[in-house]
């Protein structure tokens, strides 16, 4: 029986040529999606599932309130990791602190220079207990020996490699490894790299032993430097602390000891600040944006999830494609089905003779659709992690999960089609009565419900859609205050030896022919990095204190950037910390309402009275997700903080070219000062572009699920309009033969459809509006959402419905009427 129901879905497939094109097409693509959405999501929820009771670790992190704002950050003060035995409830805790990205590593060689490798990551001071909560193997030495001893240092086998490229493991235990030409250590142990998918990737492991020994502590950004180690004041995300709770100890119970321990401790707290100590779920660390992961990329939970709705949306609209061309098409089987009845063919048997035909069809486009999902891995390769990869499709967790989406797709597409066909009356289909009926009592059948639905997530998309174009226009467009074209920055080495290389540096630059000018501070005035230090001002009535962004500068960086200066003057060489020019929105918060009344007053800054000099105009700090606030900048360029080059290039030579031979120039004049370091520039406008690198990809992603639902369904759409055109055929000969014309007709049939969307986008406009003025909300400054992002899309809708419906309505509406009620 099953044999005999695969040759006849075979054969009916084959002789339905374009209806099985379009069916397996569509559904193809909505299975394509949904094998790369799945890939995705299942290997953001993998991360770090491999550690022993996971769901009882997690990490402390710090929220610090002041003045009403609150900042989060992933570390916590050093005291607190002397301090943590005294926390009850714990099974366990882990300190270590990381490194920066930028450090030089050398291994020295017998007869012959070192083996450098610049810019290395990944590197953490930590002991033993590290591994217990990251558990790897151990290619050689232990943990129970391997930081016991100062100055000792574990490597992971791919850092190995890197360094001892031609020795095993167990050669390379003793080596000498040399960090940032400071710190000399010898290699204690090989472990094996972790498999699992992990935020925790470190692979240099150095012994908190070596800073005891040494009398110093490691440093964010400086193997070698001074650390403030019993201050409770100081907050760095360099510094991680990770407990585990026994299981009868409450979250809530832990944070409450932290925090009662931090208000005994702290001695000195900084006045309107509250320091709170919170419990963050190692399962949240991937996920959670408020908190860095070690520079890993974090995943979004929300995007994830919208990800699942957009492959469901879209192999629904496959699902409702294939039921309307199968319900279109179902006048041509009817005499089939009412010649299989008169013969003792049975209903179960239709069913399951319609159900094969739909299994197989689904597969077909299973298969179609591994082939579409390697393209679409490759076209979204900047939006997909660089952990998916095709070859993940294979996995049996893959093939058991289209399995069941093969089952589902056919079950869905399949059931109400062969329930429908299976139930003609053989008496009334060999008559040529064979045609569904609509439902009566109402005046919209089923296929006309699916149309609708498919064109509510259709118009939904295209919504979405203009309306993320439109923000990403206005976040680009905008004007943030500040000259961003034209200007490239360069980062000189953090550890350079002598200081004042940076202005050999600069002085070279700044004779290359094409530089137009050229600063030396720290970042750029829309920056992802941010230093901050309280400002407090005293007018004799009022005390006002806040947070103050700090950027450091030489007295070319107004000019460079192009900062209007309202009120005072510019930095001089003599101010050094001295003086300060602030922006107009802290000159606001001080009380001023004309920025020449700033100019002149006196704020405390470290327990220093520091003149205000100047006020700017507003800049845009960071994105424009998050509003103005108040900054100073400081003269200040021997700051360890200005190290950075600011270069702007001559208008006049705008090219690609010019640009190109001026760079040259530069990398040379690098090479000549930096012998050591590789030469590394920025543009600033493609810094800011990095920004909205999450609404790049949204808005990509956006045009690329509304172009496959408006696809889909325009075939569904096509579906009805044959199935419309095929059941009218007598009324539309009828109407020629009265007088009708071929306009009057095709406006006839498409009428109905038009009305189907205006439907559905009426449907679709609330909807919309909800999502879209949500995720508005993210942004500080944002677009708006007007009346012409509706009546576009609507328009665009009808538009591509009556291109799409108008080659089966004029073939309809140009029928000779004798041909169309002969066939009646």
């Amino acid at each position: 029986m099953y044999k005999n129901y695969l040759k006849t879905a075979i054969r009916s497939l084959l002789k339905n040529k374009a209806f099985t094109f379009i069916n397996v097409i569509g559904l193809a693509i909505g299975i394509s999606a949904a094998m790369v959405i799945y890939l995705v999501v299942t290997y953001d929820f993998s991360f770090d599932k491999f550690e022993p009771n996971g769901k009882q670790v997690y990490r402390v992190v710090s929220q610090i309130t002041f003045q009403g704002e609150v900042s989060n950050n992933s570390g916590t003060p050093i005291p607190l990791h002397k301090t943590i035995s005294t926390v009850s409830g714990l099974k366990q805790a882990v300190a270590f602190r990381i490194y920066s990205e930028d450090v030089r590593v050398k291994i020295p060689l017998t007869n012959t220079a070192p083996a450098t490798f610049k810019s290395q990551d990944k590197i953490i001071a930590c002991d033993k207990s590290y591994f217990n909560l990251i558990p790897h193997q151990w290619l050689t030495g232990s943990a129970a020996v391997a930081f016991n001893e100062p100055n000792r240092v574990v490597l992971t086998q791919s850092r190995a490699k890197l360094y001892f490229p031609d020795l095993q493991p167990a050669q390379i235990l003793n080596k000498t490894i040399v960090y940032d030409d400071s710190l000399t250590t010898s290699v204690s142990g090989i472990v094996a790299d972790t498999e699992a998918n992990t935020d925790f990737n470190f692979h240099d492991f150095i012994s908190l032993e070596t800073f005891k020994h040494n009398n110093r502590q490691p440093s964010g950004g400086d193997i070698d430097g001074g650390y403030e180690k019993d201050s409770w004041g100081s907050t760095s995300s360099y510094d991680q602390l990770f407990i585990e709770l026994l299981p009868q100890t409450t979250v809530e119970q832990t944070q409450n000891q932290l925090n009662a321990l931090y208000k005994r401790s702290n001695k000195n707290p900084e006045p309107g600040e509250i320091h709170r100590f919170v419990l963050q779920p190692l399962s949240n660390l991937h996920f959670n944006a408020d908190y860095d992961n070690f520079n890993q990329r974090i995943a979004s939970k929300s995007v994830l999830y919208s990800l699942l709705g957009v492959a469901a949306f879209l192999l629904l609209l496959g699902c409702i494609n294939f039921i309307n061309l199968t319900t279109a098409q179902s006048a041509q089987r009817a005499r089939e089905i009412g010649v299989r009845k008169t013969i003792g063919g049975t209903r179960q048997q239709l069913i399951g003779q319609f159900l094969t035909e739909t299994f197989l069809l689904t597969l077909v486009a299973a298969v179609v659709s591994a082939g579409l999902s390697y393209f679409l891995l490759q076209l979204f390769s900047g939006f997909i992690p660089k952990g998916v990869v095709f070859t993940q499709i294979f996995s049996p967790g893959m093939l058991l999960f289209m399995l069941l989406l093969i089952t589902v797709v056919s079950i869905t597409s399949g059931l109400y089609p062969a329930f429908v066909m299976s139930g003609y009356r053989p008496v009334q289909v060999l008559k040529g009565a064979g045609k569904i009926a609509e439902v009566r009592g109402s005046s919209f059948s089923m296929r006309k419900s699916l149309t609708v639905s498919q064109f509510v997530i259709a118009q939904f998309f295209i919504m979405a859609t203009i309306l993320v174009s439109n923000q990403i226009s206005y976040l680009f467009n905008k004007d943030l205050g500040f000259k961003k074209d034209a200007i490239l920055y360069i980062r000189t080495p953090y550890n350079s030896v002598k200081t004042n290389l940076k202005q050999v540096y600069l002085d070279k630059v700044r004779a290359i022919p094409g530089v137009d000018m050229v600063s030396m501070a720290s970042d750029a005035p829309s920056s992802s990095n941010t230093h901050s230090t309280t400002f407090a001002y005293n007018d004799g009535k009022t005390k006002r204190e806040t947070n103050v962004e700090l950027k450091y500068a030489d007295t070319s960086y107004l000019k460079v950037y192009n900062l209007k200066l309202l009120a005072g003057r510019n930095l001089q060489a003599h101010d050094t910390t001295g003086a300060y020019i602030i922006n107009q929105t802290y000159s606001k918060f001080l009380g001023f309402t004309n920025p020449q009344q700033a100019i002149g007053k006196m704020v405390n800054v470290n327990n220093q009275q520091v003149a205000i000099i100047g006020v700017v105009a507003d800049f845009y700090q960071k994105s424009l997700h998050y509003a103005i606030k108040p900054a100073a900048i400081a003269y200040n360029k021997n700051s360890r903080h200005a190290r950075n080059l600011h270069i702007a290039l001559q208008p006049h030579i705008a090219g690609a070219g010019n640009w190109k031979a001026a760079i040259s120039k530069m990398e040379t004049a690098w090479h000549e000062v930096y012998p050591d370091d590789d030469f590394e520039y920025r543009f600033v406008n493609d810094s800011i572009a990095r920004f909205y690198r999450s609404e790049q990809d949204t808005g990509k992603l956006l045009k690329w699920a509304t172009g496959l639902s408006v696809l889909i369904s325009c075939l569904g759409l096509l579906g009805l309009a044959i199935y419309t055109s095929n059941q009218r055929t007598k009324e539309i000969g009828i109407r020629k033969v009265m007088g009708a014309t071929v306009t009057q007709i095709v406006l006839l049939l498409s009428a109905d459809f038009v009305k189907l969307i205006l439907i559905a986008f009426a449907i679709a406009v609330p909807i919309a509006w909800y999502f879209m003025n949500n995720w508005l909300q993210d942004f500080a400054y944002h677009t708006s959402i007007n009346i012409g992002l509706f009546a576009g899309t609507v328009l665009a809708t009808i538009t591509v419905a009556l291109l799409t419906m108008s080659m089966q309505t004029i073939k309809a509406a140009i029928v000779n009427p004798v041909k169309s009620l002969r066939s009646e």
